[in-house]
């Protein structure tokens, strides 16, 4: 208990894109932990569906996006509210184990990885992708993130402020966890991991609607019309 007794802070951000059916699950999550976060902060990015939140959990900050800013800068403007030490930001589909919080703060790094149980009806679709990484667990898969990152990892944020959520430019997804990660290492972080499932990382239709219809994602659809294109060429010619 002495890590506790230092009296680390930490932030949690529950981010929604259109997942208002799911957050109050979320939200219980964290509010049931061991050890209360000190900040709990919770954005829509311009769906609408969270309105009915404020009454039911009146302690939290929101904010509510007249309008989409996308992945990257709405998490960008994100972390700087945060004013804690340490920060991680939470998917509004997904939930923590109720120990969660007081193990990250047990940890003295500048990152804290942990453990993912991979739930929900699409779960096989992450097994397909990961076939070597992930095992059978009650039901559902038990993903190991061993030093590896993940959009829920715990960091410093001054140190992250500095370097920033930023897309990357070769994928077609933003994977701007992975590139503050890769930033972070880069600057020297230090690096600890928790070797339990403490993510619930729940697959669901959603989370594939989402991601065809973000607009924010161009070099997906460019690269699907140009696929078009190159099919109806191929079929004049025949």
């Amino acid at each position: 208990m002495s890590g506790i007794e230092k009296k680390k802070t930490i932030t949690v951000v529950i981010a929604s894109y259109k997942y208002g059916h799911l957050a109050a699950h979320c939200i219980e999550s964290v509010l049931g932990q061991s050890v209360i976060p000190d900040k709990i902060l919770f954005v829509d990015d311009g769906v609408g569906d969270c309105d009915f939140l404020p009454e039911l959990y009146p302690n939290i900050d929101y904010v509510f996006r007249k309008k989409n800013l996308g992945t990257v800068a709405n998490f960008s403007d994100m972390l700087s509210r945060v004013n804690t030490q340490k920060c991680l930001f939470l998917g509004a589909d997904n939930w923590l184990r109720s120990d969660s919080i007081e193990l990250f703060l047990q940890k003295d790094t500048d990152i804290v990885t942990y453990d993912i149980i991979v739930t929900g009806e699409l779960k096989h679709d992450v097994l397909k992708r990961h076939p070597d990484e992930l095992t059978d667990c009650r039901g559902d898969f038990y993903w190991s993130r061993f030093m590896k990152h993940h959009g829920s990892m715990v960091y410093d944020v001054s140190m992250a402020k500095k370097l920033g959520y930023h897309a990357n430019k070769n994928s077609e997804k933003s994977e701007e966890d992975l590139v503050l990660w890769n930033s972070m290492i880069k600057a020297g972080a230090t690096v600890s991991h928790i070797d339990e499932g403490l993510l619930f990382y729940r697959r669901h239709k959603s989370n594939f609607n989402n991601y065809l219809i973000n607009k924010k994602q161009p070099n997906f659809f460019v690269r699907g019309l140009k696929k078009l294109k190159r099919k109806i060429k191929l079929f004049i010619k025949k």
